[in-house]
């Protein structure tokens, strides 16, 4: 006889670039992504040539902003689903 197998209980696996040890390497490649963008700023800055191109750097930044956000807030949310009594 087969065995009653509720999807209720089962535990969700979670996709390997939705982990933590994922999120955490995010995070690390995030920040000198981040440092980049400011270096490419003030580089772009210094130049009267390259003032225009400051759009560049600036989009860098903006978008390893946005990615290192999303991801703190991502492990923050899955870490007070986890242990609920912490906060």
């Amino acid at each position: 006889m087969r065995t009653h197998q509720d999807p209720l209980f089962r535990k969700v696996i979670a996709p390997w670039y939705d982990s933590e040890i994922a999120c955490i390497v995010v995070i690390i490649f995030m920040l000198p992504i981040l440092c980049f963008g400011g270096l490419g700023m003030s580089a772009a800055l210094d130049y009267p040539a390259y003032q225009g191109y400051v759009w560049v750097p600036l989009l860098v930044m903006l978008m390893s902003f946005f990615v290192l956000v999303s991801t703190i807030v991502r492990l923050v949310g899955r870490t007070r689903r986890r242990y609920p009594n912490l906060s």
